[in-house]
């Protein structure tokens, strides 16, 4: 057997398997055996089948399928251990020309697309700036106003404000606002307007007292969900298929929320007991936790403007695109059409130049990612997932519990271990480039996206 590598150029080439007879014909009257004992043939015992028959019957296919099997663990062997980095999957290129019936000696040409050579690596001459997004006195007040409002309690109130709950007895009228006979009718419902889907519904019941009257669309405040307008008008779902009457209702309660107010009380709820114990350590705390929860946003920033970076000193990328556009539309159930391949590729292009110069600085880098890099990432997402609920408080045992079952999801797994690689990477790259810190204020921060929103849509406004 022998294997070579033809280079057509920096990234396209042709590896080419050569076998002859001795390679394979030992294999061959392996694979007929096994036929032999697995496919009964009358008048004969598994296993006593003569070879002239099995050769008669299987032996073509028996030929394809070793000789396949040979040159394609050549390939794999080949390619291993000269360490040549490929994309996507070889192609056989001579598939057509193979002589099955009457060949002895067999030349398989697999068509390869290579990656090309990265000679950049990450250096003080790269310049990359990091945002820390300053913690201003409007952010610590909406933060805490936002606090406070979560450990609120439900109190009667004078009048319906936006966070009210309205407790009273509804009817249903008539198109003429009559109250109709026989209609629905309630002694006792609760409704919410901070969560109507429309904004003219919840208008109505806005600035109400008990013992007023509102006439209002419950269909129009839920889109017509039948779950919600049985529950707000006490019937079964059944009795609300096609229910758009408008209805009257006599509000008896209402109650809206009083807010927390700064006390020990508060500050233990929201940080533990007695882990803050004063407005100005409240405070401290409250800046010190909206300040990391930016630093996710400067990283994420960073990720960006890295890549921007980098490959502004990379440059281009050959690649073998005509290759690569075969191999896509060679992939089962693929998207790509030959009419769009085109097209599509030039999209994909920006990724998978990225790709390959990630592969590159993770090893540059020697990013090593170790099973307490997943489980630190897993408990962030667990107290992320906590704290929608708006539980900021969770002991650090239930925390490390709910992270480990979020590792034994293979699906997680596999997004966390990618993550994990690329938080390394990009550390790494903080420490070996140049990075010029700025303070900017959350509005500044939020402007880069925006300008780098119209820069994209500006070409498309042009053509247009």
């Amino acid at each position: 057997m022998n294997v070579t590598l033809e280079k057509v150029d920096n990234v396209n080439g042709f590896i080419t398997i050569s076998l002859e007879a001795n390679d394979y014909q030992d294999k061959v009257k392996k694979e007929l055996r096994t036929i032999g004992l697995r496919h009964p043939e009358r008048g004969f015992r598994p296993g006593h089948v003569p070879m002239s028959l099995l050769q008669k019957k299987y032996g073509r296919s028996a030929l394809v399928e070793v000789v396949s099997n040979e040159s394609y663990e050549a390939l794999v062997k080949y390619i291993q251990e000269n360490k040549l980095n490929i994309l996507g999957d070889p192609i056989i290129a001579n598939a057509a020309d193979l002589e099955w019936e009457n060949g002895k000696d067999f030349t398989i040409k697999y068509e390869v697309g290579l990656a090309p050579e990265i000679g950049y690596a990450v250096g003080k001459d790269t310049t990359i700036p990091y945002y820390n997004i300053e913690v201003s006195q409007e952010i610590l007040n909406k933060n805490d106003e936002m606090l406070l409002a979560r450990a609120g309690k439900q109190v009667p109130g004078d009048e319906v404000d936006a966070t009210a709950l309205v407790k009273g007895s509804i009817v249903e009228l008539n198109e003429d606002g009559s109250v109709k006979e026989g209609g629905i009718a309630a002694e006792k419902t609760i409704v919410s307007p901070q969560h109507f889907a429309d904004d003219e519904q919840k208008a109505l019941f806005l600035g109400k007292k008990v013992n007023d009257e509102v006439v209002f669309n419950p269909w129009a405040t839920c889109n017509g969900n039948a779950t919600e307008l049985a529950s707000m008008l006490n019937v079964d779902k059944e009795q609300v298929t096609d229910m758009k009457s408008n209805f009257k209702m006599t509000i008896t309660e209402i109650l809206v929320v009083k807010n927390a107010e700064h006390n020990q009380e508060f500050y233990d709820e929201m940080f533990g007991t007695g882990k803050i114990n004063s407005e100005e350590e409240y405070f401290a705390k409250l800046k010190e936790n909206i300040a990391n929860q930016m630093k996710g946003d400067s990283n994420y920033r960073f990720t960006i403007d890295a890549r921007k970076a980098i490959m502004e000193k990379v440059g281009e990328l050959e690649l073998p695109a005509a290759f690569l556009k075969k191999w896509l539309l060679r992939q089962e159930n693929s998207k790509h059409t030959p009419e769009t391949i085109d097209a599509d590729f030039d999209k994909m292009v920006p990724d998978l130049q990225w790709q390959l110069v990630k592969e590159k600085i993770v090893a540059d880098l020697g990013v090593k990612v170790e099973e307490a890099d997943f489980l630190n990432i897993a408990k962030l997402i667990a107290v992320q997932q906590f704290a929608q609920y708006g539980m900021t408080n969770i002991p650090d045992d239930v925390v490390e519990r709910y992270a480990k079952e979020i590792l034994d999801n293979k699906e997680y797994r596999q997004r966390i271990t990618e993550r994990a690689v690329e938080d390394k990477m990009y550390a790494g790259i903080k420490e070996a480039a140049t990075v010029e810190e700025k303070t900017v204020s959350a509005d500044e921060f939020n402007a880069l996206f925006k300008a780098e929103e119209a820069a994209e849509e500006a070409p498309a406004t042009e053509e247009a």
